[in-house]
């Protein structure tokens, strides 16, 4: 009788159940991925982290390691193991109620693709249908990789490659026996044993999956000892990447979603910037030791915040992980508890198990919140919450968050490319993008459009200009008289454009807009990419009181590098579907066409060897020293107030431009200019970027005249041979913009 019953119920009920062709026809949530030019991910976007794999690209110990956990006879039954319902009834009837279930790998599957979780008696028959309708139709392996890409185990991650890369930071293929007992013990409670969230507990599964793997001899006695015993290494930080490379992995989003919203972050698709990973890598590393370098100038400012220390009980409690735990490590700052604190040395428990002892050099830093007439709310004593960062020889010291911003970015003058971008000290922490969101006063750096123009008003790098103090009147601008000085307070009287470049003299780049006029000077800005608007024709444009971007900056200086073209910077090579195939690829328009010239060639080669001199013998003679190289160009620059630091510059196949101020426009400090402050960025990208590039100097264009010799020659175009432009002593009578008062300095 009951065997008729189940009969009819078979018949009834197999015909309704759903079709496999979801299984047949596998097409997973896959996220966007974002990835260099050379192919290392930066980002991946979507609500399901998953990378599919096939069952050949499974390592045999990870197999295993499933198998032992989950389904051992996998490959011996039918889609049902009636021996293991038998185990799990027994165990059940001795414990009372349903405690222990019997699911299959391919029980598993019916349930993950077509049924929900709960525990019901209909919806455990239809699951038994449907495995066997599964196993009629799918091949045991078919089915283990269906099993192994789509399993939940925590953390986003859907399926055990993405598992693999999320929990260890590396490709499922490189684990090791440990490392595949605890991913294999997460498909039971992917929250209870999740080695981030609860690695007791996480620990505990491993070792029990372990025990199945040598019970049933997929690893000898030597193999299990020495998997027991090994450490663990789980990614707490789960943004990281191959390289970092936030900033433009979201540029690269916004791109994609922008051209592609129809399921943009579910089917798969890559993307393929223009990033190098070796430089972008260097510009990171180089903007945030800049960035701590002025930050260690400017002193220490105290504690992060305080942990109520009442209830732990030793040093090693919980609490202090829970605690830390909800604290970002923002890159290499990693925060610690300070377990005791005096003049001689720190005590302080390191986020992620560790209690670091400070002393010496290593804490002298943070010195003077040590004493006892520190601030209260910022003196380093036990329970304040610091950063610890590691020095150059692996030692941890005392280091802090820092206050001040930085963006830098290098592109290929040749066609746009952008090689590097760092948009700011942490993603993490502040996602405005410096590079293409932030508009500031660019200074000095701004100095050579200026002079570029005179170069189409007859002058040339020899031509001889006073530095002079300069005082226009109260009627002419308006307001009040506006008397402008040099950065150094310095003057020195009739001197080469040239020289004056490399020294930033304002009062001669002054002396140079007055006598080419405000009006053209703005429009002839604008054929290297800036706003007229941002540049009102006043004098102060001289000394760069207009607002530019990073970005901007960098597009204009590329014109200099390659002999006078406008490129177009780009951070998107080519978008792919998940079979691979081209969606969308750039627009390249090499410089070189004719068609994006923005100056005359003998201009930009005059203006590059006048750049030349100031990364020489100028403002930034250092880049030189530092590299060893005579063919680097660029300008220093550095506002009123040293509120903004610049550099830019470049080398005939990379520029690179570095800022640093803060978001809220404040004082850097003295003497913090862009020599000091963000030069270093640049020289520390160049030294990467440059590492196998030859020295090369441009040949001068047809059109020049060359003037003078050695170290003073220069050039000068025919037609303005026989009358060389000099510059007229007049009183001015251009007005500069009334409100600014105080030109920039540098």
């Amino acid at each position: 009788m009951v065997i008729a019953i189940g009969l009819i119920i078979l018949i009834l009920a197999y015909p309704n159940l759903p079709s496999l062709e979801v299984l047949t026809d596998y097409r997973p949530k896959i996220p966007l991925r974002i990835f260099t030019a050379d192919g290392y991910l930066i980002g991946e976007f979507g609500e399901e982290r998953r990378a599919v794999v096939s069952i050949q690209e499974v390592p045999p110990v990870m197999k295993q390691a499933i198998l032992s956990a989950e389904d051992d006879r996998f490959y011996q039954h039918g889609g049902i193991d009636y021996l293991g319902i038998l185990r799990a009834a027994g165990a059940n009837l001795i414990g009372g109620g349903k405690r222990q279930g019997a699911s299959t790998i391919t029980q598993q599957v019916a349930r993950n693709f077509f049924l929900t979780g709960e525990k019901t008696y209909t919806r455990k028959l239809y699951e038994a249908l449907l495995s066997f309708k599964i196993e009629s139709n799918l091949s045991k392996d078919q089915i283990f990789e269906l099993y192994i890409n789509q399993i939940f185990l925590g953390q986003r991650a859907y399926g055990f490659a993405a598992a693999a890369q999320i929990y260890f930071g590396k490709p499922l293929k490189d684990i090791s026996i440990a490392e595949a007992a605890m991913l294999a013990g997460l498909p039971k409670a992917p929250s209870a044993y999740n080695p981030i969230v609860n690695p007791k507990r996480a620990r505990l599964r491993q070792q029990y999956v372990l025990r199945r793997m040598h019970e049933l001899n997929f690893i000898s006695d030597t193999q299990y000892e020495a998997a027991l015993k090994e450490p663990l290494i789980v990614k707490r930080e789960l943004a990281e990447y191959a390289v970092h490379a936030e900033y433009v992995a979201e540029m690269a989003r916004q791109i994609t979603a922008e051209r592609f919203p129809e399921d943009v972050y579910s089917r798969g698709m890559r993307v393929y910037t223009t990033l190098i990973k070796a430089e972008q890598e260097a510009a990171y590393a180089s903007l945030r030791k800049g960035v701590m370098d002025y930050d260690r100038r400017h002193g220490y400012r105290g504690a992060e915040s305080y942990l109520d220390m009442k209830d732990i009980q030793s040093d090693q409690d919980e609490a202090i992980d829970e605690a830390l735990q909800d604290i970002s490590d923002t890159g290499d700052l990693i925060p610690a508890l300070v377990l005791a604190a005096d003049a001689k040395q720190i005590r302080a428990y390191r986020k992620g198990g560790e209690i670091v002892a400070l002393h010496g050099d290593a804490m002298k830093f943070a010195a003077k919140m040590l004493d006892d007439k520190a601030p209260p709310n910022k003196r380093i004593k036990r329970g304040a919450i610091i950063r610890l960062q590691k020095d150059d020889k692996g030692g941890w010291q005392i280091a802090q968050l820092p206050e001040v911003e930085s963006a830098f970015v290098a592109v290929a003058p040749q066609d746009g490319a952008i090689r590097a971008l760092v948009g700011g000290f942490d993603f993490n922490r502040n996602k405005f993008n410096h590079v293409t969101q932030a508009w500031r006063q660019p200074g000095s750096s701004f100095k050579p459009f200026i002079y570029s123009a005179s170069l189409e008003k007859g002058y040339n790098p020899n031509s001889i200009i006073a530095d002079e103090p300069i005082v226009i009147p109260a009627s002419q601008t308006g307001a009040q008289a506006w008397e402008p000085h040099n950065y150094d307070g310095k003057y020195e009287g009739p001197m080469k454009m040239r020289t004056a470049l490399a020294k930033s003299k304002n009062m001669v780049s002054i002396r140079i807009l007055q006598s080419i006029g405000t009006q053209y000077a703005q429009d002839y800005a604008g054929k290297f990419g800036f706003d007229p608007e941002k540049h009102p024709p006043y004098l102060t444009m001289a000394l760069g009181a207009g607002s530019v971007t990073p970005w901007q900056m960098v597009t204009a200086y590329s014109v200099f590098a390659n002999g006078g073209y406008k490129i177009s910077p780009y951070v998107v090579h080519e978008i792919r579907d998940e079979k691979n195939q081209v969606l969308a690829q750039s627009a390249q328009v090499q410089a070189g066409e004719e068609s994006i010239r923005a100056i005359d060639p003998r201009n930009a080669f005059m203006m590059d060897a006048m750049l030349r001199d100031v990364a020489i013998y100028g403002t930034a003679a250092k880049a030189s020293v530092a590299l060893k190289r005579h063919d680097l160009a660029g300008k220093t620059g550095t506002t009123n107030e040293y509120v903004d630091a610049w550099f830019c510059g470049y080398q005939m196949t990379v520029a690179g431009c570095a800022w640093i101020g803060f978001d809220q426009p404040k004082k850097l400090g003295d003497k913090e200019t862009g020599g000091a402050a963000a030069l270093p960025i640049w020289i520390g990208y160049m030294s990467r970027a440059l590492r196998d590039v030859p020295i090369t100097i441009p040949q001068a264009p047809e059109g020049l005249i060359s003037i003078g010799e050695g170290r003073d020659r220069s050039y000068i175009y025919a037609e303005n041979a026989a009358a060389p432009r000099s510059p007229e002593e007049d009183e001015p009578t251009e007005q500069p913009k009334p409100e600014l008062d105080k030109p920039p300095a540098d």
